[in-house]
């Protein structure tokens, strides 16, 4: 199995991070009539937009590269809260996809929140085919916003 690690973003990522962002955004990509320039100018400024969206309402957050042996597959936003571990953000490139490695990274979230006591939520759209993997691991809806229903998995209770 590939050995996972993180390194905190910099300015010299944001072009990885851009296109991990393009690439969750594939199938939605494929139904407009757009040429390939319209589809990359507007990813690429709706990528901006939630950068700069993160980087202003989620100030205490680790911003994390994924890597699997040094090769950069993904990205992993993560805020430890007093009461709470939003995960923010967790994408992974589509060749990385269905091996193990977002359900790795989760569940090593769920075990230090049990550590720590804490509950952990993620907003999650409605058609995201990771929602199946938040479900298996104990998460359930508790909210809505927008396109986004709010997921969470408890505190353990001991």
């Amino acid at each position: 199995m590939s050995t996972l690690s993180f390194k905190p973003i910099t300015e010299a990522d944001l072009g990885f991070l851009s296109a991990v962002y393009a690439s969750t955004r594939a199938e939605e990509m494929a139904l407009v009539d757009w040429d390939d320039e319209q589809k990359i100018s507007f990813l690429k400024g709706q990528f901006s937009a939630q950068h700069q969206h993160y980087q202003q309402h989620y100030t205490n957050t680790e911003y994390l590269i994924i890597l699997s042996n040094d090769m950069q597959i993904g990205r992993f936003y993560i805020a430890r809260w007093p009461a709470e571990i939003r995960i923010v953000d967790l994408a992974l490139l589509p060749e990385f996809r269905n091996l193990g490695f977002g359900s790795k990274i989760l569940k090593d979230v769920l075990a230090e929140a049990t550590e720590v006591v804490k509950s952990v939520t993620i907003h999650v759209e409605r058609f995201n085919p990771a929602r199946n993997l938040y479900q298996r691991l104990g998460f359930v809806k508790k909210g809505e916003h927008g396109i986004y229903d709010l997921m969470e998995r408890s505190v353990p209770s001991s």
